[in-house]
């Protein structure tokens, strides 16, 4: 990313565009817009000469992946903040961390061992958390045959695929206790109560699946 693409993204801040619409207007990936924000500061405190001078000093360095993320302590506050808030929507803390490592790190991909380094946990913790990550349909698993490694991405689509997985995970339950309702019988009061809920989680996920496809062009 240039320093003058770093000017746009901060002119767009300052005229309230969204993230999507910024990454629109430089051609660019909306993952790697907010990436970019959230690793310089925030909406609030995006300056992009200091993005760019953190940008120069790592690659000085020869360090294309940060291993302590933001270069200040505003944006390690803002990383952890976004962690807990992840985690207050139902994410296990160790879930959380990996998946807002990988969403802040510069391409969005990293290896089970680059996670491990980066987060100062165990390689048991990352395949725990990223085999989760992967079946809730969060992150992208990529075999890289060469190095005989596996490296795990989140993309711009990780948010319509995790969507959509929980929205089918729903519609599953909605059937079983639809299911259940006609064992115990539509007439008795577990029975209603059964049918009832059932009903209820079908229409919800119903609705999720056909909005998630109705808006997928926002992250393109």
């Amino acid at each position: 990313m240039t320093q003058r693409d770093r000017h746009r993204i901060a002119t767009g801040l300052t005229e309230g565009l969204s993230y999507a619409e910024i990454a629109r207007r430089l051609d660019r990936p909306t993952s790697t817009i907010s990436r970019e924000i959230a690793r310089n500061g925030g909406p609030a405190g995006y300056r992009p000469e200091r993005a760019q001078r953190a940008t120069e000093r790592r690659a000085r360095r020869g360090t294309p992946i940060p291993a302590a993320g933001p270069p200040d302590r505003a944006a390690d506050e803002l990383e952890d903040g976004v962690i807990e808030m992840v985690v207050g929507m139902g994410l296990p803390k160790m879930m959380a961390r990996v998946l807002i490592s990988l969403w802040l790190s510069e391409e969005g991909r990293l290896t089970a061992a680059e996670l491990a380094r980066r987060l100062k946990v165990s390689p048991a913790s990352v395949s725990m958390a990223v085999g989760y990550l992967t079946q809730q349909g969060l992150i992208r698993r990529e075999r890289d045959s060469q190095r005989r490694r596996d490296i795990y991405v989140v993309d711009d689509n990780a948010w319509y695929h995790s969507m959509m997985t929980s929205a089918r995970q729903t519609l599953e339950a909605a059937e079983a206790a639809k299911a259940a309702a006609e064992t115990y019988g539509r007439d008795t009061p577990v029975g209603r109560r059964l049918a009832k809920g059932g009903a209820f989680l079908e229409r919800i996920s119903l609705d999720t699946l056909e909005s998630a496809d109705r808006w997928r062009d926002l992250l393109s």
